[in-house]
């Protein structure tokens, strides 16, 4: 789930320039009004707030804890409010009662300046509420100053020096406010990680000359921002098949998970931390750099499971976990056609900053397979009925419709040849050079192969429950599962439960492609390349070469974006 588009229901996945252009339109005003909106959680539940009067409003009537009689009995400026709230908020996630008086020296720790709530939006709103007592009685005391100057007790001067005085130390004190409001917003978006190298180099570059800003398309903002909603994770929890994969590997290995700290890479809800937490994990630490963590926090706490799981805001890549390294890292990573979305090497960079020597990466392991693909009636139901739609031809529907790959689940008789796996990554031992790759691949035809109509694609995964397991490159999911003992795996092919990934389906443009001689028994031999676009860092382009054994070959390209 763990990174730019996000799994569509839609059958064919294709780029469109202007669409994101108007996603990511500068000063749009539907973007403007959702950056308005807040939520201001409780300092002492669960709940969420539009705004922080009615959550300070709601702490006071349902707890008894009145937040601005506090700051204003102890003076608390701008740096001591946000000491008062997480204060309050540690207390409340460690189940700790708050002290019948807070005094000056429970904030004293300077550790409650970093906050415990990412993105704490009470922090944000602190210039909005109503004003201390302190100025109000300040107020007060230069109205009575004046009262008393005009019967002539204070001289004139003094009241201009003592006025002169207050309005220094104001404008002092709203600088200081500024500046650290500032500093707050820039530690946030560090995700309280401090990179030096990264600091010079933004000094050496406020240093250089100016140069012309390029646009560039920024399929990560959009990647992220696609999680955010329920649907996506609503489809993704319901795939029973991938959902039951990670629950049944790890309540059915609660020994490798008991007393361990796990990491969980792109979180989402946070079901997969919960499993762990519930299967005796010590600690998880569930990332993710979408919105969604927010619902996830609540998830956890709603569940009770806060004492184990913390939530950490932002990209692995980016954040400081709490813990040098971890035992375990669970990752829902994988995309269509398994590596569209471009997340596993943000698992790998996990995996090589954080996992233990022997530490494990569930799953641990993904297999790649090709088939042929014989299917009249699909071609008739979704290509070629463009030709003739209540009597008229609408030949310039079909454009794109052998470039675009489509996501899909095929029949299992529309398999026209043998399965071929192309290519096995070990997640312990792969690197990121791996997933740009050119394979062979061969298959024979069976006596479904009535025409050669396109291509098949889909991935396997397996659980393995140490790192010295191995999977054979040409084993399949349910013969792993079935072999010797109880083990956890599963397909997206055509042959077993269809699962929100679905398949990749390459129709081959016969306007431009050879046609080629097929029955059972004949051999069909290419090669299959993924690679990265240029303008699309999370998609793939898929080329395929195909021919009969000792002839000649033909390629087409898909894109996948």
């Amino acid at each position: 789930m763990a990174e730019a588009y996000p799994r569509s229901d839609s059958e064919s996945v294709s780029s469109s320039d202007n669409e994101e252009d108007w996603l990511n339109k500068p000063g749009d005003e539907d973007e403007d009004e959702d950056r308005e909106q807040i939520s201001v959680v409780s300092l002492l539940d669960d709940k969420v707030f539009p705004d922080a009067p009615s959550m300070l409003a709601h702490c006071k009537d349902k707890f008894g804890f009145d937040f601005l009689a506090v700051r204003d009995r102890l003076g608390l400026d701008f740096h001591g409010c946000v000491r008062l709230i997480n204060f309050v908020r540690r207390s409340a996630k460690e189940a700790a009662p708050l002290p019948q008086e807070i005094t000056a020296e429970h904030l004293a720790d300077d550790k409650l300046l970093i906050p415990v709530l990412d993105d704490d939006a009470l922090i944000f709103c602190l210039d909005e509420l109503p004003a201390s007592a302190p100025t109000q009685a300040q107020d007060k005391g230069k109205a009575a100053e004046k009262q008393a100057a005009g019967n002539g007790e204070v001289p004139v001067d003094e009241l201009l020096q003592k006025n002169a005085q207050l309005q220094a130390e104001l404008e002092q004190l709203a600088k200081q406010f500024t500046n650290y409001r500032l500093a707050v917003e820039q530690t946030l978006d560090k995700r309280w990680g401090v990179d030096e190298e990264g600091e010079k180099g933004a000094a050496s570059k406020a240093a250089a000359p100016a140069e012309p800003e390029k646009k560039q398309k920024d399929e990560s903002a959009y990647y992220f921002e696609s999680y955010a909603h329920n649907d996506i994770h609503e489809t993704m929890i319901k795939d029973t098949v991938r959902t039951n994969a990670y629950r049944d590997f790890i309540y059915g290995n609660k020994h490798l998970f008991a007393g361990k700290t796990v990491l969980d890479i792109g979180c989402g809800t946070g079901i997969l931390s919960m499993f762990c937490a519930k299967a005796g994990a010590a600690r998880v630490l569930a990332v993710d750099n979408s919105a969604i963590l927010d619902k996830a926090r609540e998830n956890v706490f709603h569940n009770k499971l806060d004492g184990v799981i913390t939530c950490i805001r932002g990209r692995i890549e980016d954040v400081t976990l709490p813990v040098d390294k971890v035992d375990i890292i669970v990752s829902e990573w994988m995309g269509y056609c398994l590596l569209y979305e471009a997340m596993l090497p943000s698992v790998f960079f996990a995996r090589d900053r954080y996992l233990k020597p022997d530490g494990l990466l569930v799953p641990s392991h993904a297999s790649m397979w090709i088939a042929p693909v014989s299917d009249a009636e699909y071609l008739a139901e979704n290509v070629d009925w463009w030709r003739d739609v209540y009597g008229f031809d609408m030949k310039a529907m079909q454009a794109g419709q052998y470039v675009d790959a489509r996501m899909t689940v095929m029949p299992a008789d529309a398999v026209c040849g043998e399965a071929s796996a192309f290519r096995m990554l070990d997640l312990h031992t792969a690197k990121v050079e791996d997933l740009v790759f050119e394979d062979p691949w061969q298959t024979t035809l069976s006596d479904k192969a009535e025409a050669l109509d396109g291509f098949l694609v889909w991935f396997d995964c397996f659980f393995g429950e140490s790192r010295q397991e191995v999977v054979e490159a040409k084993l399949s999911a349910k013969e792993w599962a079935a072999a010797g003992r109880e083990r956890v795996a599963f397909t997206t092919g055509p042959f077993d439960t269809a699962t929100h990934w679905r398949q990749g389906l390459y129709l081959i443009d016969k306007g431009k492609a050879k046609e080629i001689e097929v029955g059972p028994g004949k051999k069909i031999v290419g090669q299959i390349r993924y690679a990265i676009p240029d303008d699309h860092a999370r998609g793939l382009n898929i080329r395929l070469t195909w021919g009969l054994e000792g002839g000649d070959k033909q390629s087409q390209t898909w894109l996948l974006h």
